[in-house]
Order: structure tokens, then C-alpha cells, then sequence
């Protein structure tokens, strides 16, 4: 190993809410598996004991009020300092055994991301819904942005010193992992994903997200994503949506004033020649945003390049 790679800096950031059955561990297996880094837990108004269990495991502890994972994520980003950040679940579901590997892959292709794509181990692991609605959006993220990960809703991520600092961290709850992933998607950052078990949770700890409540939310943010990264096929599907429906109206209209020389529905005309308008001026938003948005995806990629790449193993030795 080289001089440099032994003053790598490594972080594991654990956001945590009422984990008092699992955080111990969690730190516990994750300082066996990575004894030199620093391990962050930041607690997010608990009200059970995961304060005062994080502490006695040996955590750096830290408490953001803002209620939700974003909001605990962004201040995380915001606060630590590091070469190498490896963001996981206080749940105890992931296998901290795997994070050397996760590291050391992202080290060695100077990669931006390693995402960990969950693989349960336990029929309890996922709870009913969780692994069709993860198929589902990760699918809709994979076809409007790209189809480079198989689990966008992972907890589990080591990720760069660069995508740390140049991520904005706008969400506020758990549709963060959304966020995360089409930051990367769209500066085409290098990224890898590699399987990890996922295990059931410990006796006492309960899933804090909830199925179609957390998952519209996401479903929102990916809507709002598409409409903000990719404009111009954002508005022109509406363009499509709104001329069809224009269509369908006008077509008898017409086929009636050309066999009678007569308009009797004019109110029906309107509405159509009103929809007509309407995919028209989308059209022309989705123009004008696409402009826009390529110079603000210029800046960001700026940004993401003002800070030094991760730094290969093999360059050291």
C-alpha cells in the first residue's frame, strides 16, 4: 500500500432515528472492518436511548433537528470532513464486511460512487411492497436518466470526496437515495455497484419508511428530476399529451363541417383550439428550459471538477 493510501481519510456516516436495538452493532462491525476511519453517527430527534448506545460503541455523535433523512444527509456532507465517505443505515442490515472491498474498488478506478445493491438473505428482509416498489422506481429512473444501477433505494454507498462536496443535498426525507443517484447519472461520474447481503433487522428496531407514503414522495421527486434535468422530453411529452387530446376533439369537428358546411359544437372547438395552444407553449418552455438547464449542468460539472479526483492505489506504488 502507499504512503498516500495509508493518509486517506476515511468517514462512515450513520444517519440514525430510534435504532437503540441496532446502532451498537453497527459501529461495533463497522470498526472491525474499517479500524481507521472515523465513524459519524448523527441523530436525528430520537427518543429512545441511540444517543447514549452510539456513544458507549465509540461514535462521533451529532444531532440534526430537522426531521428526515435528507435533512440528516445534507448536514452530514456538509460537516464532515474526508477523503472517503461510506454512507450506510443504522439498522444493522447491511454487511459492514463488504465496505474494505466497496472502498478499495473506488480507490483503485478513482470511481465517484460504489453503490451497494442489496441481495436479502432473510424472508423478512424486505418488507411486502418494498422490493417491487424498488424495482418499479429504479426502472423509471433508469429509463429517463440511465440504466447504470439495479438499486437506486440502497442505503449502502461509498462515495468520493467530490461527489460530497459538489452534491447540493436538496431532499428531505428518504427519496435522499433518489437524489444521490441522479447526481451521479447526470455528470456521468464513474461509477460501480456491487451485490451485498441485506439481513433482516435486529429484535426491536422498525423500519422508519413507509411504503406508499415514502413512496409517492420518491415518485415525486423523480417526476420533478425529469422535469428539472430533462426538460425537453419532459414538455414535449406533455406537448404530445395535450395536441392528441386537441386531436381527438377537432377530427369529428372537421369531418362535420366538411359533410355540412356547419360548426355546431363551438365550445368543443375552443377547447381544442385551447389544447392545441397549450402543447404548443409547452413545447416552447421545454426549449427554452433545455437552454437553460445545459448551462446549469456546465456549472455543475465545473464545480464537481474544482475538487481533486479520488486517488488511484496503483498511481502510489
Amino acid at each position: 500500500m502507499s504512503k498516500d493510501s495509508k493518509m486517506t481519510r476515511t468517514a462512515v456516516l450513520i444517519p440514525c432515528f430510534n435504532e437503540e436495538a441496532a446502532i451498537a452493532k453497527v459501529i461495533t462491525d463497522f470498526r472491525m472492518a474499517l479500524p481507521m476511519a472515523d465513524i459519524y453517527v448523527f441523530d436525528n430527534n430520537s427518543t429512545d436511548r441511540t444517543i447514549e448506545a452510539a456513544k458507549h460503541a465509540g461514535a462521533i455523535v451529532r444531532i440534526e433537528k430537522l426531521q428526515g433523512k435528507g435533512n440528516v444527509v445534507r448536514r452530514m456532507f456538509a460537516d464532515v470532513e474526508a477523503d472517503i465517505y461510506v454512507l450506510v443505515d443504522g439498522d444493522s442490515t447491511y454487511d459492514a464486511s463488504v465496505a474494505p472491498s466497496m472502498i478499495d474498488l473506488l480507490s483503485r478506478n478513482s470511481l465517484d460512487m460504489v453503490n451497494g445493491s442489496r441481495v436479502s438473505v432473510g424472508n423478512a428482509a424486505y418488507r411486502r411492497g418494498h422490493k417491487f416498489g424498488n424495482k418499479m422506481l429504479t426502472g423509471m429512473v433508469s429509463w429517463i436518466f440511465g440504466n447504470r444501477f439495479i438499486d437506486i433505494l440502497s442505503g449502502y454507498k461509498v462515495l468520493s470526496r467530490r461527489f460530497v462536496k459538489s452534491f447540493p443535498a436538496l431532499s428531505s426525507g428518504f427519496e435522499i437515495e433518489t437524489e444521490l443517484t441522479v447526481h451521479a447519472l447526470e455528470l456521468n461520474m464513474p461509477i460501480a455497484e456491487v451485490e451485498t447481503a441485506y439481513k433482516e433487522r435486529p429484535l426491536g428496531s422498525s423500519s422508519k419508511l413507509s411504503t406508499f407514503k415514502d413512496g409517492f414522495r420518491i415518485l415525486w421527486v423523480i417526476l420533478v428530476l425529469a422535469k428539472e434535468e430533462r426538460p425537453m422530453y419532459f414538455f414535449l411529452l406533455l406537448a404530445v399529451l395535450f395536441s392528441t387530446l386537441s386531436a381527438v376533439i377537432v377530427i369529428p369537428i372537421i369531418i362535420e363541417f366538411l359533410e355540412t358546411g356547419l360548426v355546431p359544437r363551438m365550445p368543443s372547438a375552443a377547447l381544442s383550439l385551447g389544447l392545441m395552444i397549450v402543447a404548443f407553449l409547452a413545447l416552447t418552455c421545454g426549449m427554452i428550459l433545455e437552454t437553460v438547464t445545459r448551462g446549469r449542468k456546465e456549472l455543475k460539472r465545473l464545480r464537481y471538477l474544482d475538487i481533486p479526483a479520488p486517488q488511484s492505489l496503483e498511481s502510489g506504488r
